[in-house]
């Protein structure tokens, strides 16, 4: 599914993060950014080894040997991927107050633009953060990724968002809820 935003495109589809050819691929990182399992496991493991040192140096010197907090995001060169950049954004377990989740899965997606937006970025590929491991439910992550993007989109001359999904089943809850917010924001004439 492929819709046109504002002269830029947002595509759903299935598929390999790793394999991505867009210009930057976004990982579903912890926040070690030591890699671990996953989108982040698969990223690291098709990066090479370089991936894990240039994010060691960044824990190291931009984050003075911190964690990166949930929400945010930094850039590393993707290596052996064939994207060029790799963006790395923590996002929330899921628990606890929902609407600061949410307000904090929406932070990855814009934090992860912003890292795109300043090094001329303009494809970049998202997995569904948080849905595997962190267990955030994926129809109300895919709203609040959705609903994100589009709102990007809206505001930034930017070219090609596509949402990489791991199965034919996150694709139809994605793709049911990207239809909704078009069926709901075409009636008030935004997108």
């Amino acid at each position: 599914m492929k819709v046109d935003v504002n002269g830029s495109s947002m595509e759903l589809k299935v598929g390999d993060i790793t394999k991505q050819k867009t210009d930057a691929v976004v990982n579903a990182a912890n926040g070690t950014l030591m890699g671990g399992g996953g989108v982040d496991g698969a990223i690291h493991k098709a990066a090479g080894k370089e991936l894990l040192e240039a994010c060691k140096w960044i824990r190291d010197h931009e984050l003075n040997g911190e964690q990166l907090s949930t929400g945010q995001a930094v850039i590393t060169e993707a290596f052996q991927l064939p994207a060029s950049w790799v963006i790395h954004t923590v996002g929330p377990v899921w628990g606890g107050e929902e609407e600061k989740l949410k307000a904090l899965l929406a932070d990855c997606y814009r934090n992860s633009f912003k890292c795109a937006m300043e090094k001329g970025i303009k494809s970049i590929s998202f997995p569904s953060i948080s849905t595997g491991v962190y267990r955030f439910p994926i129809d109300l992550a895919a709203q609040v990724a959705l609903t994100t993007i589009m709102e990007f989109l809206q505001r930034n001359d930017f070219g090609q968002v596509v949402m990489t999904l791991f199965s034919d089943k996150d694709y139809e809850v994605y793709a049911t809820a990207l239809q909704r917010l078009l069926d709901n924001e075409g009636e008030n004439n935004r997108f």
